[in-house]
């Protein structure tokens, strides 16, 4: 059934300007649609932001055009057409340096069992802004005229900075459950509260979220983790219960403290680096960095499964970081994150404590020079999680591991114009050992490679003849004879 709601003649006259801005591309594809009968209107995110100040790359549109009419009206009006997601009503196309998605009026729910959604195509724009995901995104703007359509108030939800369904968000998550997981993502990107309906309907529907896909999870969660307020969205995770169904190694954090085995929150020390490390990069000019986001906030779930009572009233937790990088390959392969985001993510956690061996600053040079090597390219990402993970309340502390980094930095930089430490190599390479110790490719070479390294790291550029006669001396050792 459809709804009937007042559409508004006009937008008020900051956003009609960013309309007018925006869509002519869209004016000129609304004409033509028009001239043929059909309708089409500027949708969700573009109109969100219009009201929010700020601009949207490219624009979503949708029609009552079924998706083969839209391929024949944009034929020879596009300048490129592609169909990647047509079986769900949308045709993407581009016109000169503008994307363009236009999608059919649809409903769609999913079966209890499906991970994919059944498509059906309607007749009504409002009712096509009836089954979106929040009223904030259920705006439009019919071109190309510029009528404005808001039939559930999202600008009033903007006002107050409230995330609200169009329906009941029963239904609405019942429809689809990764919205659930869009709410946490638009809390993170926004800065909104979830209104206490929609809270307490993701509770009681946490479950729901494993029967969609791990691709769509992951990528509502890395939309999450790189907003201006991740730890927000991450609290809504774990407040609702859906964390212990996508990223269950988060709830688990809160460790029960007694008045007898004392340690800090976890969970609440996660959020707190995660929050540090957001204000550090913006400190370095960063931009949001993924991969350092999510080791800010795993960084420590090793601690649940290495926690152990000491003596004392204290609590250790020995090699967490050798157990959460495990963990944290593990959870993010899950997610089908890429091999490189699992990889860097992983070592970031194995390595976040590596600093705290250097005391006060009594490292040698070769362990300044394993340092580095050991972060790689990392290196500045590992800087800013060490200098996130200082939560201490103790100002005479927190200020003397900030000056022991420094230290630590400083000396990095001194050595690094001293020896390009970021390419740290023997100072022989293959074919010169082959050459010395007169023998052919092989595991013998590698092994030679690897204690000249060692060599290397240890006491720094030895030069050709220092190298060889060390390569001859380890020759000898290992029972060699070299050439």
């Amino acid at each position: 059934m459809s709804i009937s709601v007042p559409e508004h003649p006009s937008l008020p006259a900051p956003q009609r300007a960013a309309i007018a801005a925006m869509a002519p591309v869209a004016d000129d594809l609304g004409a033509l649609f028009a001239a043929h009968g059909h309708e089409l209107a500027l949708v969700g995110g573009p109109i969100r932001d219009v009201f929010l100040g700020r601009v949207s790359g490219d624009l979503d549109l949708t029609t009552d055009a079924p998706p083969q009419r839209v391929l024949e009206l944009v034929q020879g009006w596009a300048d490129a057409v592609w169909t990647v997601g047509i079986d769900f009503g949308t045709v993407g196309l581009r016109k000169g340096g503008i994307q363009l998605e236009i999608t059919t009026y649809r409903s769609e729910a999913y079966d209890p069992k499906s991970r994919k959604p059944e498509v059906s195509y309607g007749k009504s724009l409002v009712d096509d802004l009836g089954r979106r995901d929040f009223t904030v995104n259920a705006m439009a703007v019919r071109v190309p005229d510029h009528t404005f359509v808001d039939p559930f108030g999202g600008v009033a939800d903007l006002e107050r900075k409230v995330l609200r369904t169009p329906g009941r968000p029963e239904d609405s998550f019942a429809d689809d459950p990764l919205r659930m997981l869009r709410a946490a993502r638009f809390v993170s990107q926004l800065g909104f509260s979830p209104a206490p309906e929609v809270v307490a309907a993701m509770k009681d529907m946490a479950g729901r979220i494993g029967i969609v896909s791990a691709e769509r999870v992951r990528d509502e969660l890395s939309k999450l983790m790189l907003g201006t307020y991740p730890r927000l969205g991450v609290m809504l995770l774990v407040e609702t219960g859906l964390a212990d169904q996508v990223l269950p190694e988060i709830p688990r954090l809160r460790l029960e403290v007694d008045e007898h085995h004392r340690h800090k929150d976890v969970y609440e020390h996660s959020l707190i680096v995660l929050d540090q490390a957001l204000q550090l990069e913006r400190e370095r000019g960063m931009e949001p960095d993924l991969k350092l986001r999510l080791a800010a906030l795993l960084h420590d779930i090793g601690k649940p499964k290495t926690r152990s009572f000491e003596a004392g009233g204290r609590v250790s937790f020995h090699h967490h970081e050798v157990v959460g990088a495990s963990m944290t390959r593990s959870r993010l392969t899950a997610l089908r994150y890429p091999k490189d985001v699992v990889a860097d993510v992983s070592r970031l956690v194995e390595l976040h404590l590596r600093f705290h061996g250097y005391g006060k600053g009594e490292w040698r040079d070769s362990a300044v020079r394993r340092y580095v090597r050991d972060a790689g390219p990392l290196l500045e990402r590992l800087h800013v999680l060490t200098r996130a993970d200082c939560t201490t309340r103790n100002r005479r502390k927190a200020t003397a591991l900030a000056r022991s980094y420094d230290h630590l930095e400083e000396r990095i930089g001194q050595l690094a114009e001293e020896e390009e430490l970021a390419k740290i190599r023997p100072d022989l390479d293959g074919n010169e050992i082959q050459r010395v110790l007169g023998i052919g490719p092989g595991p013998l070479v590698g092994k030679a490679w690897k204690h000249l390294l060692e060599v290397r790291l240890e006491h720094g550029p030895l030069g050709p003849e220092a190298a060889e006669e060390e390569l001859r001396r380890w020759a000898a050792e290992q029972g060699i004879e070299p050439a």
